[in-house]
């Protein structure tokens, strides 16, 4: 028969996680969960039906699809978990210490917007190479884009002031833009997307916890 559990924050650490599930430990992430586990953060969410990045020590959170993990098989086999894309190996800072005044939905907002204040400065979320600089995209106004690796770029859009060339190499931290928009962009946000392998995706689950 097979196990049912379902993860709830108030999961005491009860010993081993059975087959399928994760007992998480102090200082995990969502993230980390994930890439030991050979998942993605959106896979790990899914399953255990997570509206945010918040987890506790002691949570037991399942990591293989439902169904896909059994207990008292007379043979001792279990079934092959179905495929899935490795975890990302992203870990993100936040660009500006603003709120999040508008979030990630996956269709009509592709990142996340943060306050500032005109002028702010706007930091490189992660070492990279700048690969544009520009205001040829008319809705994002002043744009910088940074390519982390093979699969992750960051973008940066809604600045008044560009501060890096294309083609530089910026450090995690680095100032590259001056807040406070252009003609035809909100002038109190910035809006920062990150893209995996082309595809945006919700930025939060690698960014600190606020």
């Amino acid at each position: 028969m097979a196990l049912l559990l379902t993860a709830c924050a108030g999961t005491p650490d009860a010993g081993p996680a059975p087959a399928g599930f994760y007992r998480v430990a102090q200082g995990d992430t969502l993230w980390r969960i994930a890439s030991k586990n050979g998942r993605n953060v959106a896979e790990i969410k899914r399953w255990n039906k997570l509206d945010g990045n918040d987890i506790q020590t002691g949570q037991l959170l399942r990591v293989a699809p439902p169904g896909g993990s059994h207990t008292g098989s007379s043979t001792g086999s279990k079934p092959s978990p179905a495929p899935s894309k490795p975890a990302v190996d992203m870990q993100l800072a936040w660009p500006v210490p603003g709120q999040v005044v508008a979030r990630y939905n996956g269709s009509t907002m592709k990142g996340v917007a943060l306050a500032v204040q005109p002028g702010e400065p706007v930091k490189a979320a992660a070492a990279g190479k700048v690969v544009y600089v520009g205001g040829g995209i008319r809705a994002y106004g002043n744009l910088i884009v940074i390519k982390h690796n093979a699969r992750v770029i960051t973008v940066y859009a809604y600045n008044r002031d560009l501060l890096v060339k294309d083609g530089a190499s910026v450090q995690a931290g680095q100032v590259i833009a001056r807040a406070g928009g252009t003609a035809g962009v909100p002038s109190d946000r910035v809006h920062f997307e990150a893209r995996v392998d082309g595809k945006a995706v919700d930025p939060t689950p690698y960014l600190p916890s606020r």
